[in-house]
């Protein structure tokens, strides 16, 4: 594994933005076709969303903690570009960390705090709402994703991602750790508020966490949910879709293959999933996700040790 040169940080954080833009863009297509208007309205609409925000002024509300408001709605960005970090792309990356499994689980935790505070920053109602709704989510989904990240740990020997990715040449993780490759794509939605986990943001609450975000604060923190399905689109490769192997292709090339393939799949299920109250998703998480997460990893410990 070739770690690349400090300044290759920007090239990696003009693809995310790259990507960034293309999820938003399909996303808008897919809107554009779900209400039956013309698909060039989908393709338009982020370019002009992204600059209707940026010439629109902050909205300021009584009271606001603003350094706790504007920390919480960059915050998400920030999680993304961090966890792109470790993720391989062929041979390069950026940081070869040896614990990148668990740098992976600090950053997706940071979540917790960047939408709580965005809630909590704006003293609103709807927004405060809109936080605890997201904690509640956050209970529930936190420590499967976590048991998730372990089972491909353990079959590699390794929190190494580029040695996890090394690992499944011959058969991906996806195809025999089924269990644990869902709870982490379900993480993913959850980390990025997306899907069944976007009561957080529900019109009931007037938006929730973002009723009172305007302007450039609203543009990160959209931009940053959608930066969130790229990243974790991408640290699914490695972890459980064999990385950059595949054939014909160069090995980076195949890492953006399966990225977007994936992320695809993310935003298409946007509307093909309803929205789960966060109780129920609380008594789901602890007595069905929890417990089958943990039978996958203890059969992959039993097979890890058989080979040993």
């Amino acid at each position: 594994m070739t770690v690349v040169p400090p300044p290759w940080a920007l090239a990696a954080a003009g693809l995310l933005g790259l990507l960034t833009l293309g999820a938003a863009v399909l996303d808008g297509v897919l809107s554009a076709r779900a209400a039956g208007t013309h698909v060039r309205t989908g393709l338009t609409r982020p370019i002009g969303e992204i600059a209707r925000l940026m010439r629109q002024r902050r909205r300021v509300t009584v009271a606001a903690d603003t350094l706790l408001w504007r920390i919480g709605g960059a915050g998400l960005l920030v999680m993304a570009l961090m966890i792109i970090t470790v993720v391989p792309l062929g041979k390069w990356t950026l940081f070869d960390l040896d614990v990148g499994v668990v740098w992976f689980n600090a950053m997706d935790v940071l979540a917790w705090a960047f939408v709580w505070l965005t809630g909590w920053g704006a003293n609103s109602a709807h927004s405060l709402v809109g936080g605890y709704r997201f904690l509640a989510h956050g209970l529930a989904y936190e420590l499967p994703l976590m048991f998730a990240l372990v089972a491909p740990a353990v079959a590699a020997s390794s929190l190494n991602v580029a040695t996890i990715a090394a690992a499944q040449q011959n058969l991906w993780f996806a195809v025999w750790m089924p269990v644990a490759f869902l709870v982490y794509c379900m993480g993913v939605l959850a980390i990025a508020v997306w899907g069944p986990f976007s009561p957080a943001l529900a019109p009931d609450t007037a938006g929730g966490v973002t009723a009172e975000l305007s302007g450039l604060d609203r543009l990160l923190f959209l931009g940053g949910r959608y930066a969130l399905l790229v990243a974790g689109a991408a640290f699914a490769v490695p972890m459980f879709l064999g990385g950059g192997s595949g054939p014909l292709l160069p090995a980076w090339m195949w890492v953006l293959v399966k990225t977007l393939a994936l992320l695809t799949a993310f935003i298409w299920l946007r509307r093909r999933l309803p929205a789960v109250r966060p109780d129920l998703f609380m008594e789901v998480g602890w007595v069905v996700l929890l417990p089958a997460v943990l039978l996958q990893d203890l059969l992959v410990a039993g097979i890890a040790l058989g080979r040993s």
